[in-house]
């Protein structure tokens, strides 16, 4: 069994988060011991993981709560759950393309800008560097 600051450690998840995500009820199987405080099992880290992809991810909370509800419902919700999945899955393709194309523009200032500082050049895109020959 693992203590709430123990899950944040192993997860890399903030505590505070987590406390959030149990309130929400993303942890139905957690437990308290004689003192109140949440033990979580190795299957509630399983838990853990799932939200904090589908969180990554961007799914709502609303979602998320729903797709647990969906496993506690059992094997009848497969197909429903697939969709999930399958629908978070193309919204992080899309992030990853997005991401993608940031990472060129990212790319080529850096090469512009080494450039600029290996040739010692003015910076020609600076819209000061223009305002300033007036």
């Amino acid at each position: 069994m693992y203590t709430i600051k123990e899950v944040a450690n192993k997860m890399d998840v903030s505590e505070h988060t987590l406390r959030f995500w149990a309130k929400s009820g993303f942890f139905p199987f957690v437990t308290r011991d004689k003192n109140n405080i949440r033990q979580f099992s190795d299957n509630d880290l399983e838990w853990v993981k799932i939200v904090k992809c589908l969180r990554s991810a961007g799914t709502e909370n609303k979602a998320i709560k729903k797709y647990i509800e969906l496993c506690i419902a059992g094997d009848s919700t497969v197909k429903e759950r697939y969709e999930i999945i399958k629908t978070t899955k193309q919204r992080v393709l899309s992030q990853m393309e997005d991401l993608k194309k940031q990472l060129d523009t990212l790319e080529y200032k850096e090469n512009f800008y080494q450039s600029i500082i290996k040739n010692h050049l003015e910076d020609s895109w600076n819209p000061m560097n223009k305002t300033q020959k007036k």
